[in-house]
């Protein structure tokens, strides 16, 4: 399994990693990127990955390190958490998973189709897309997307992505609103958090990488490791994540399996997931997200009751949940059936 240690991506493949061992799969995970993983003992190359300025020598020369490691230790069945490697000649069955991509991010941020100088990028997701024996997304949002921005027509499945239990839900709520991402991310909208803080009557906390950039009304955590953002959430009675762009959003899960009623940014990945369990705000719509968190915070039955709701639905997306569709892909794809498990 190959993974990045940057954001969410690290997270999935730690969690389902660990569910498949429990389960009898042994996994290498082999980890790309300019951040070494954060445990030791696994398999890490440096380098440039693909949505990275110039990165194209470094896709060819790690996806030849990918080639010989899977050799090396007989592997049966790739899975990769990357486009472009798909496209390898692997002779063995390739799952490929979309998390996210620039193309849908531009739209998203932006708002207008990424440049002439994402061409090459498109060309490289579109090869490694197709090389797959299978394509899977977290959300059917993400699915469309592929299918659309890269004329991925088939060979496509949903696998929602899954996290453990979560060890601090029975905390004592405190009145605080919580959230986390990196503060200089565009995609999380955490600049509109800001200024919707002045507006509200509980303090905001964000929890992540500012990587330079200053806020006027919420307190910055800097970062945190998962245990100590957890115990954080287990805290806080609404969590915050106001996002342009976000395909499915594993911040999202850990604050609903830790008891916080949500407030999400009103895109169609998390309409898709959290319809009826949140309360939404548009995008970039500061006015709009202070009005939603002042709803909540005034209304203490009508914040429990979403709380209940994100929490029971967030129970259905766990790790041994995940690992278990995966491992029916598994088994169907080594035994040469994947048709049966295109969508």
């Amino acid at each position: 399994m190959s993974t990045d240690a940057v954001g969410g991506v690290w997270t999935y493949a730690a969690e389902l990693r660990a569910e498949l061992a429990v389960a009898g799969v042994e996994v290498v995970l082999a980890t790309l990127g300019p951040n070494p993983p954060p445990e030791p003992g696994i398999a890490y190359r440096r380098c440039r990955l693909e949505w990275q300025e110039e990165p194209w020598e470094d896709v060819r020369d790690s996806g030849e390190w990918l080639r010989a490691l899977a050799k090396d230790e007989q592997v049966d069945l790739v899975h990769l958490n990357g486009y472009a490697h798909g496209a390898l000649p692997w002779h063995i069955p390739v799952v490929v998973v979309g998390h996210s991509c620039v193309l849908s991010w531009h739209e998203a941020v932006r708002g207008a189709a990424a440049g002439a100088s994402w061409q090459r990028y498109r060309r490289e997701v579109h090869a490694g897309l197709c090389g797959a024996d299978i394509v899977v997304t977290p959300t059917a949002t993400m699915r469309a997307a592929l299918r659309r921005l890269y004329d991925l027509s088939h060979r496509c499945r949903v696998i929602a992505n899954g996290v453990s239990p979560h060890p601090a839900r029975s905390a004592a709520k405190q009145r605080l609103v919580l959230a986390a991402g990196r503060l200089w991310d565009e995609a999380k909208g955490l600049d509109t958090l800001d200024a919707a803080a002045a507006r509200i009557d509980w303090p905001v906390a964000v929890a992540g990488d500012s990587g330079g950039a200053s806020t006027r009304n919420v307190l910055l955590l800097g970062q945190l490791d998962r245990q100590a953002l957890r115990m954080r959430m287990g805290r806080a009675a609404i969590f915050a994540h106001p996002a342009r762009y976000e395909p499915f959003g594993l911040v999202v899960l850990e604050a609903a399996l830790a008891g916080c009623a949500l407030v999400l940014g009103d895109i169609p990945s998390l309409r898709e997931q959290w319809d009826g369990a949140a309360l939404f705000a548009a995008p970039g719509d500061d006015a709009a997200l202070a009005d939603a968190l002042e709803r909540l915070i005034a209304d203490d039955e009508l914040r429990r009751t979403l709380a209940a709701e994100a929490f029971r639905r967030a129970r259905c997306n766990d790790a041994r949940a995940m690992a278990g569709a995966y491992i029916e892909l598994y088994r169907r794809l080594c035994a040469g059936s994947h048709r049966a498990v295109t969508a």
